[in-house]
C-alpha cells in the first residue's frame, strides 16, 4: 500500500543505500527464468515417451518459451518503466508460477506447448525488471558487484538446467518424471512473490502511454525472425522460413520508422532509436548478441556429443559439464575488481582466454575422435567457463552503463532481447554446421566418431564468434562516444 501511495513521487533512483536483500530476490527470479531456458533439453526423451509427442511438437515445446520470451522483452522493460518495476516483477512472477504449474500438469503435448508460451510471456514481463532494478538501485562498485552476482547467477542457472534438470528426471521424484522440472518453480515463485517487498519500487520519470503499435511491430518482427532461425534448419530452410525472414526485415524497418515518427511528434517511443545510434551502446549490443550466441550453441553441441554421440545419460552428462561452472563462478567473482582496475582491457583479456580455450577444446575433441573420454575435457571446460565469466559478467554492466538512468528499462529490454536473438542465431548456425557434418550410423564407435567430427564443425562457429568478440572489444575500448 505504501508503494502505491508514493508512486507519483518515486524518483528513478529509489533508495539511498544499496538494497542487497532486494537483490537476492531479483537474482532468484533471474535464476528460474534462465533455468527454464535450458532444463527442457535434458527431459526431451522422457517427454516424448510420456506424452507420445512427435518430433515437431518437442521442437515447439523447446522453442515456444524462447520465442515468447524473446519477442516481448522490450515491451516488458517498457511496462516496468511506466507502471513500476517491482509491480511488474510481482505480476510477471505470478504469471510464471501459474504457467509452470500448467506445464507440470499438462495432459498432452499441445497443452504443454501452450503453457510453455505462457511461461515465456510471463518471463518477458519478469526478466527486464531484474536488469533495470539493479541498474537504478546500485552505483559504482556496488553496481559492478551486483551485476557480477547477476552474471554468476545466470551462468549457474544455465548449468543447473543441465545438471539439476538431469537429476530430477533421473530421480523420478514422487513418480513425476519430467514434470518435476516445471513443478519445482511453483514453491520458488510463491516465495519470491512473498519477499518482493524488499525490492525498491522505481519507474521512469516520463509516464506516457505504452506504444501499442510499436509493441505489435517489434513483436511481430522478432517472432518472424526467431521462428525460422529455430525451426528452419531442422526442415532444410523451406520457402516459408525465407519468407518469414523477409517479412521480419520489413516489420523491423517499419518499427524503426514508426518509433522515429513517434519521437518527432513528441510521444515517448518504445525504443528511442537515438539509443542505438550511440556508437558505444551499438557496439556493446552487438557484443551481447555474439557472446550469447556462443553460449547457447555450446550447450547444444556438448549435449549432443556426450548424450547422443557417446551414450551418456542426462545426469552423468550434466555432471561432467558441471565443472565449467567452477571456472565461471571464480571468474564472475574476480571480474568486477579487475574491470574496476583495468577497465575494458580486463574484458578483452577474458575474451582472449575464451577464444583460446574454445580452440583447445576443439583440438582435444578432434584429436581424440571416437576414443574421446569425456572426463578428460574437464580441465579445458573449466577454462571455457572462466572465459565466459570474464566476458558475460562485466559486459552487461558496461553496456547498460552507457545509457542514462531514465532509459534503463528500455536499454535492458533491448539487451535482453538481443540475448535471445543471439541464442537463436547461434543455435541455427551451429545446427547447420553440426548436422551438415553428421552422417547417420548405428555402430557405437562409428556414431561416436561422427559426433566428435560434428562437434568440431559446430564449434568452429563459436571459435570464430569469440575471435570477433575480441576485435569488437578492442574497438569499444578506443571508442569515446
Amino acid at each position: 500500500m505504501n508503494s502505491q501511495s508514493h508512486a507519483s513521487v518515486l524518483p528513478e533512483r529509489a533508495v539511498n543505500s544499496p538494497p542487497w536483500a532486494g537483490l537476492s530476490v531479483l537474482l532468484l527470479a533471474g535464476f528460474v527464468t534462465i533455468f527454464d531456458l535450458f532444463v527442457v533439453n535434458v527431459a526431451i526423451p522422457s517427454m516424448q515417451s510420456g506424452l507420445g509427442a512427435s518430433f515437431a511438437q518437442i521442437g515447439f515445446i523447446v522453442a515456444g518459451y524462447e520465442l515468447a520470451f524473446g519477442v516481448l522483452l522490450i515491451s516488458g522493460g517498457r511496462l516496468g518503466d511506466l507502471f513500476g518495476r517491482r509491480r511488474l516483477f510481482v505480476v510477471g512472477m505470478a504469471g510464471f508460477t501459474l504457467a509452470s504449474a500448467l506445464c507440470g500438469l499438462a495432459p498432452s503435448a499441445n497443452v504443454l506447448i501452450g503453457a510453455r508460451v505462457l511461461q515465456g510471456l510471463a518471463a518477458a514481463l519478469l526478466f527486464p525488471q531484474v536488469y533495470a532494478s539493479i541498474r537504478v538501485s546500485f552505483d559504482g562498485n556496488d553496481s559492478r558487484r551486483a551485476f557480477g552476482l547477476l552474471g554468476m547467477t545466470l551462468g549457474l542457472a544455465a548449468i543447473a538446467g543441465q545438471v539439476l534438470g538431469g537429476w530430477l528426471v533421473y530421480a523420478d521424484l514422487f513418480g513425476l518424471g519430467w514434470r518435476s522440472i516445471f513443478l519445482i518453480n511453483v514453491p520458488i515463485g510463491l516465495f519470491a512473490i512473498a519477499v518482493a517487498r524488499y525490492i525498491p519500487e522505481s519507474r521512469a520519470p516520463q509516464r506516457a502511454a505504452l506504444d501499442w503499435t510499436g509493441v505489435a511491430l517489434v513483436s511481430g518482427g522478432l517472432a518472424l525472425l526467431l521462428v525460422p532461425l529455430i525451426e528452419g534448419p531442422a526442415h532444410g530452410w523451406p520457402a516459408w522460413s525465407l519468407m518469414s525472414l523477409g517479412m521480419s526485415a520489413v516489420l523491423l524497418v517499419l518499427f524503426h520508422r514508426q518509433q522515429e515518427q513517434r519521437r518527432a511528434a513528441g510521444g515517448l517511443p518504445l525504443v528511442d532509436m537515438r539509443l542505438l545510434a550511440q556508437r558505444r551502446f551499438a557496439l556493446g549490443a552487438l557484443l551481447v548478441l555474439l557472446v550469447y550466441s556462443t553460449s547457447s550453441s555450446f550447450f547444444l553441441c556438448f549435449a549432443l556429443l556426450v548424450q547422443t554421440g557417446l551414450g551418456l545419460d542426462p545426469f552423468v552428462a550434466g555432471s561432467i559439464f558441471a565443472p565449467c561452472s567452477v571456472g565461471f563462478v571464480l571468474a564472475s567473482l574476480a571480474a568486477p575488481k579487475l574491470v574496476a582496475r583495468w577497465g575494458t582491457r580486463a574484458i578483452v583479456g577474458g575474451a582472449v582466454v575464451y577464444t583460446v580455450s574454445i580452440g583447445l577444446l576443439i583440438a582435444q575433441v578432434w584429436l581424440a575422435g571416437a576414443a574421446l573420454a569425456p572426463a578428460r575435457l574437464i580441465p579445458v571446460l573449466i577454462v571455457v567457463g572462466a572465459g565466459q565469466g570474464f566476458i558475460m559478467t562485466p559486459l552487461l554492466n558496461l553496456v547498460l552503463g552507457f545509457v542514462e538512468e531514465a532509459q534503463a528499462g528500455m536499454a535492458s529490454g533491448v539487451i535482453s532481447t538481443l540475448q535471445q536473438v543471439g541464442a537463436a542465431l547461434g543455435v541455427a548456425v551451429v545446427g547447420l554446421l553440426f548436422s551438415g557434418a553428421l552422417v547417420a550410423g548405428d555402430e557405437p564407435m562409428l556414431r561416436a566418431d561422427q559426433y566428435t567430427s560434428a562437434f568440431v564443425a559446430g564449434m568452429l562457429y563459436n571459435w570464430g564468434a569469440a575471435l570477433l568478440v575480441c576485435l569488437l572489444l578492442l574497438m569499444l575500448a578506443k571508442t569515446r562516444r
